[in-house]
């Protein structure tokens, strides 16, 4: 399952949410989203786990918890969308 992460506080890297995640199951992926310009945090992630019982627990437990003094947002991602009608 894709895990989505808002409201990140810029001071948050890869390594602490795989460590928080980590605590629930087995973490296959984190990817911090940066400015392609800056290469600063958007303050916001996407972590993906490999069982989904796992996944929905942690975003259960985790979902408006603290972390680095902000109120996290964390619910399963939305599939990407694609604008095929963009002509």
């Amino acid at each position: 399952m894709n895990i989505y992460i808002g409201n990140l506080s810029y001071k948050v890297d890869e390594n602490d949410l795989k460590g928080i995640f980590e605590e629930y199951g087995e973490v296959t992926s984190v990817k911090i989203i940066k400015d392609k310009y800056s290469g600063r945090s958007k303050g916001f992630a996407f972590v993906e786990m490999t069982n989904n019982d796992e996944a929905r627990k942690a975003i259960k437990e985790l979902n408006g918890g603290e972390l680095e003094s902000r109120k996290v947002i964390i619910n399963e991602a939305k599939p990407k969308r694609t604008n095929h009608n963009r002509y």
